[in-house]
């Protein structure tokens, strides 16, 4: 999947080259030093590019943290199971892989606190990460739609809020385990999460307003 970058600046064209390899480089500088010692710098020095090259592109740290960041999660994919259960625990796990990893944690930890005082920084995340994964929610509902799993929409903006809900249950529930409760994703939680919402889901196509 290509790399949504920050918006373009007058100079010359952006090479996604090195956009990659800075972006590979901040997560390895994350592992190895850990956000505070992490420095545009030292991810100039292990991209091979000028650091010059990281202002150009990235106003600062946060900035481009959150888009090395945000390219793991460009990896998540929904799998094609033939049930919507099947294919929610699937994503969840694979979501559950991607923040183990060393570089989503310290990196997801270090801009999700820093948020908390930038309204900027804010409104970066939501757009780089959660706006791009809420693909997966429609492309979910569409799915189970098709195979009758589902009702078709008939109210698009209840539509929105239901996708809305049900990216913050799922990002939520997955994240307060791996991040902050330290417990284990593993098949029999995952499924056990996907039977509450599933259950959820069918109340909700009853009361389409609710929430």
């Amino acid at each position: 999947m290509p790399i949504r970058s920050p918006a373009s600046r007058t100079g010359r064209p952006r090479s996604a080259t090195a956009d990659a390899a800075i972006l590979a480089a901040t997560r390895a500088a994350l592992v190895e030093l850990g956000w505070s010692k992490l420095t545009l710098g030292d991810v100039a020095t292990r991209a091979g590019v000028a650091k010059t090259t990281l202002y150009r592109r990235w106003a600062g740290k946060n900035e481009l943290v959150v888009d090395a960041v945000a390219e793991l999660f460009d990896e998540l994919e929904l799998p094609d199971s033939g049930s919507l259960a099947a294919d929610i625990e699937g994503v969840v796990l694979q979501f559950a892989a991607i923040l183990a990893r060393p570089e989503a944690k310290s990196g997801l930890m270090a801009v999700v606190t820093e948020a908390t005082r930038d309204d900027a920084l804010r409104s970066r995340i939501r757009a780089s990460v959660v706006d791009r994964q809420k693909r997966l929610v429609v492309e979910g509902r569409s799915r189970a739609q098709e195979r009758g799993e589902l009702p078709p929409e008939t109210d698009p903006a209840a539509a929105s809020r239901t996708e809305d809900l049900i990216f913050d249950m799922v990002a939520g529930a997955v994240v307060h385990r791996t991040l902050v409760s330290g417990e284990p994703v593993d098949e029999e939680w995952v499924r056990g999460f996907t039977l509450v919402l599933l259950r959820g889901l069918a109340g909700e196509t009853a009361h389409p307003a609710a929430g």
